[in-house]
């Protein structure tokens, strides 16, 4: 019999009713904080999903020439509290569950629903995952154990899609200190965003930057984010892929009144080298990643650059999102001595008197980069545009409805293809304890 904190690789089978039962598991209860303290959250979630390569599909390019799909999720959130005691003890609950309302087999794959060259059909009609968590407080310093949703700069998990990448390990939270947040974990398995499966934990291989399916026995990270004052925090952050790569990570996040309005940084500075016996080859990428933005009323206007210095491009975690200012909709410009810039413009129409709409648009210019097997200096450009609304009252009160466009250009197109993009994401959270 498997132990409640492991990791549940659900199948498809299990139908929508597993999230019930994940709702219904407490566990032995010594203390009425543990019930008390517990917190349970659904977010239902619509999303449309088109994506036009705009090459099409010719001699030379590989896969069809959209991908357009439609599906409905649901995200169970269950935390206990904890036990009384010097040792308090927990566990916490994710149950996901996915279904096809609209595809077909020449435009599926689109990242919402788990999809196979083999099956006729295209994407599956509907999967399931679900994750439990052990975890065990003591003071400040909370050790937790099962399926994790990381969001630290080594390991931001993916939720780009219909449902999130879950990761599977241990990881240790800190606050023991004033101002000074540590955590430190061991991670060896997830389970992608579109997928039932429990997988080993890998290197990301988009773009063929790196050989696919080059997988680890575990990634370790630790760091420290130190509040310097309440204008100023220091970051410290240490990841290594056993075997694969080691990646170190300063950040510092500041910001100042001036003029009525705010002034924001954000510098971020990551160096990464290949690591023991170098399974996916040598790997040296150095990258300056920083923003600068200025709010004032309703407005906020920013400014990034991106570099990357090296001969490879930074490598991640395959299921996690690169932990850039750069990192955009459809693109990461993070490519081998790539160097890119960025403009972006945010308005809350709250300063206008309509609460709940928010719009931001954006461009990046990336050039410079180094494409294997060319001479060609490799280019490529993108721009986002989104609109979101939060309903503020009535029958469908805190309904968000987000609409998200991107267009994509590159000319090294044996390694990338030009995109149109429209995602449209209707979602709702709510309580059910």
């Amino acid at each position: 019999m498997r132990p409640p904190f492991t990791f549940i690789r659900a199948r498809q089978s299990f139908g929508f009713g597993a999230l019930v039962l994940c709702a219904g598991f407490t566990g032995p209860v010594q203390a009425s904080g543990f019930i008390d303290d517990t917190t349970a959250k659904i977010e239902s979630r619509t999303v449309y999903f088109n994506r036009d390569f705009r090459d099409g599909h010719t001699s030379n390019k590989q896969g069809a020439s959209k991908r357009e799909e439609s599906a409905q999720g649901f995200i169970l959130n269950l935390q206990s509290g904890y036990t009384e005691g010097t040792l308090g003890f927990g566990v916490d609950a994710l149950g996901m569950a996915g279904f096809k309302l609209d595809s077909s087999p020449d435009s599926s794959n689109s990242g919402l629903l788990p999809s196979s060259g083999s099956n006729p059909r295209g994407s599956a009609d509907e999967y399931t995952k679900l994750g439990l968590t052990a975890k065990v407080r003591v003071s400040q310093t909370v050790l937790k154990y099962g399926a994790l949703l990381p969001d630290v700069p080594l390991l931001k998990y993916n939720d780009g899609r219909l449902l999130p990448t879950m990761f599977n390990g241990a990881m240790l939270t800190s606050r023991e200190v004033q101002d000074l947040n540590f955590m430190a974990a061991r991670l060896d398995k997830y389970t992608a965003r579109d997928s039932t499966d429990s997988q080993d934990i890998r290197l990301h291989c988009k773009n063929k930057r790196y050989a696919c399916n080059i997988t680890a026995n575990h990634f370790d990270m630790y760091g420290f984010d130190y509040r310097i004052n309440e204008r100023l925090t220091a970051q410290y952050h240490y990841a290594e892929l056993e075997d694969i790569y080691r990646q170190h990570f300063l950040g510092l996040l500041a910001s100042q009144p001036l003029g009525g309005g705010v002034l924001k940084a954000d510098l971020r500075l990551l160096k990464s080298a290949d690591s023991g016996a170098a399974r996916a080859g040598s790997i040296d990428n150095r990258a300056l990643s920083t923003m600068l933005a200025y709010a004032n009323g309703g407005h906020t206007f920013s400014a990034g650059w991106q570099r990357m210095n090296g001969d490879n491009s930074m490598p991640y975690l395959d299921g996690s999102n690169p932990y850039l200012v750069n990192y955009v909709q459809v693109n990461d410009f993070a490519a081998a001595q790539e160097r890119s810039w960025q403009l972006r413009y945010d308005y809350d129409f709250k300063a206008i008197g309509i609460n709940g709409l928010t719009f931001l648009t954006r461009y990046v210019n990336g050039d410079h980069i180094k494409v294997p097997g060319s001479d060609q200096e490799g280019k490529e450009w993108e721009r986002d545009s989104e609109l979101k609304y939060v309903v503020q009252g009535g029958t469908f009160k805190d309904v968000s409805l987000r609409l998200r466009n991107a267009t994509y250009r590159t000319n090294y197109e044996q390694y990338a293809r030009d995109v149109d993009e429209t995602r449209l994401i209707v979602s709702y959270n709510f309580s059910i304890l």
